[in-house]
């Protein structure tokens, strides 16, 4: 075998075994599926190829996030020049939602994406590497930074409160449209756009939200 069909090979293996990880990771969650469940599901005659190929749980989990965050991020990088010093928080809020709903809608259907997000956002041991990878993106910093400029007034103790539930509904709305995509079931809204619109206005709203003092 030469060098290039050797490397080819290698990077065909890799591939199937993301691909096989993600959807076995978003149909039963991390922890319940074994590196052996994903090697034979994968057509991997070798039982010990995930570790192999990938290392720890984590850094599989890593490495497949990073296939989707790439794409992700290009499309955020277009929004926030687009969106420049705005100071509408719609406008970043969009930033937030849309590469999401823009990356899932290119991949077609079925897709394992938003689901496996769930999963890994729900899982103690994993949720730190969702929020590492999204604070390397300059966009997503950028995104962060903007929302900040556009609430001065908001209390700290507030904001982290705003931005936890914002981020919970990014991640289980797409997650259950996904689902139901998936499933054949109907959805509130009849595309991806549409249903980012909808998200968009129910996080601008959170924003919003009048704030009431404790013990009121």
């Amino acid at each position: 075998m030469t060098r290039t069909a050797r490397a080819d090979r290698v990077t065909a293996t890799r591939e199937a075994i993301l691909t096989t990880a993600e959807r076995l990771f978003a149909e039963h969650g991390v922890y319940a599926v074994s590196n052996r469940q994903i090697s034979e599901a994968a057509g991997q005659g070798n039982t010990a190829a995930v570790g192999y190929h990938f290392g720890t749980k984590a850094d599989l989990v890593r490495e497949i996030l990073r296939r989707h965050t790439i794409a992700m991020d290009r499309v955020r990088d277009r929004m926030v020049a687009e969106v420049g010093d705005s100071g509408e928080v719609r406008d970043w809020v969009g930033c937030m939602v849309r590469p999401a709903t823009e990356h899932l809608a290119a991949l077609g259907n079925p897709t394992w994406f938003a689901r496996f997000s769930a999963q890994v956002t729900t899982d103690p041991a994993l949720r730190g590497i969702m929020a590492d990878e999204a604070l390397s993106s300059p966009s997503m910093v950028k995104t962060l930074e903007g929302m900040k400029r556009c609430l001065p007034d908001l209390p700290p103790e507030v904001r982290a409160e705003r931005n936890a539930m914002a981020r919970q509904l990014m991640v289980h709305m797409n997650a259950e449209r996904e689902r139901a995509l998936a499933d054949g079931t109907p959805t509130p809204r009849s595309n991806w756009h549409d249903a980012a619109t909808g998200l968009i206005d129910a996080i601008v709203g959170l924003w919003h939200a009048p704030v009431t003092k404790p013990g009121r």
